[in-house]
């Protein structure tokens, strides 16, 4: 059960496995052929988002708030509308996020939680027909 002392960033095994996570997601969505839609809208190479998105991770699982001590308040949305975010677009992020998630979250019950909360954080992103 998730709880204050019970975060999904302790849940997942801290620093380590926030950012194993961060770092399937980026490897999936380099090697899955389906992403390559998604894959396309990101700057290549991938080593400094693959670590603002951990550090972004931290501190929305409930760890170190690394993204915010670094660049300020996330501000997701804004800090994407140069890009046109699609529904399908998000859908694809959601897959690359799912596929990380089967490879390095173990707990079914954090996975779910994390699952719906990835879902809503996704569609939030949308800002294009």
């Amino acid at each position: 059960m998730l709880s204050p002392s019970n975060t999904p960033y302790m849940m997942i095994g801290g620093e380590v496995g926030v950012k194993a996570l961060a770092n399937a997601f980026y490897d999936e969505m380099e090697t899955n052929p389906h992403l390559q839609e998604l894959l396309a809208i990101h700057q290549l190479p991938l080593d400094n988002i693959r670590e603002k998105f951990f550090q972004y991770l931290s501190g929305w699982m409930g760890g170190p708030p690394l993204f915010e001590e670094k660049y300020g308040h996330p501000r997701l949305r804004q800090r994407h509308m140069h890009v046109k975010v699609t529904k399908k677009q998000a859908e694809l992020w959601m897959l690359c996020m799912n596929n990380a998630m089967n490879k390095t979250v173990e707990d079914k019950q954090l996975k779910d939680h994390l699952r719906q909360a990835f879902g809503q954080l996704a569609l939030h992103m949308v800002n294009h027909p």
